[in-house]
């Protein structure tokens, strides 16, 4: 039997009759996020201490489509990708996302930058980003192991009775 589980950007399975943990590791934590531009913050920009050369960030706010909508602040580096996506307030988008974070004099911060952008299209589905690619064409579960080997109890699939129909003849007032 297998167990099968995303984490994150990190599928794991766990091989319950061999006893393995199978981890299979997203290099990048990326993501994506659909939903509507309502901001668009000033360009920052700069030189590189490094090289010389300049450098812009524009940071933009997007708002999801959910029950409880959520605010993601990301930014677009560089000046040929800004223009190149030319995000407006008001747009309708998929964003693809890479998330990191760096130290600071002991600090932690995060940073969310863009490095696709689409327009939202409300017929696509989002594909799973688990290990399941990984397993096309393979049978679910292992085959059983050899007679002899120690196994793991399985629970029955045979269906449970019925619960008894409450017929209020209790003493109680308490309907189990």
């Amino acid at each position: 039997m297998a167990i099968f589980a995303t984490l994150f950007s990190e599928s794991i399975i766990f091989d319950v009759e061999f006893h393995q943990l199978i981890i299979f590791i997203n290099p990048f934590f990326r993501m994506e996020l659909s939903g509507k531009i309502i901001m668009v913050l000033p360009e920052r920009g700069g030189v590189s201490q490094r090289s010389g050369s300049e450098w812009k960030v524009a940071s933009y706010i997007l708002e999801t489509m959910e029950q409880y909508p959520k605010k993601c602040c990301f930014e677009v580096f560089g000046t040929d990708r800004i223009v190149n996506f030319n995000i407006q307030v008001g747009q309708m988008l998929t964003v693809s996302l890479d998330i990191d974070a760096h130290e600071f004099n002991g600090r932690w911060y995060n940073t969310i930058r863009a490095w696709k952008v689409a327009p939202y299209d409300p017929n696509a589905v989002a594909a799973p980003a688990d290990a399941s690619a990984a397993f096309a064409g393979q049978p679910p579960f292992p085959p059983a192991a050899p007679t002899g080997e120690q196994t793991v109890p399985v629970a029955s699939t045979a269906p449970e009775a019925p619960a008894p129909a409450f017929t209020g003849d209790s003493t109680d007032d308490l309907p189990f």
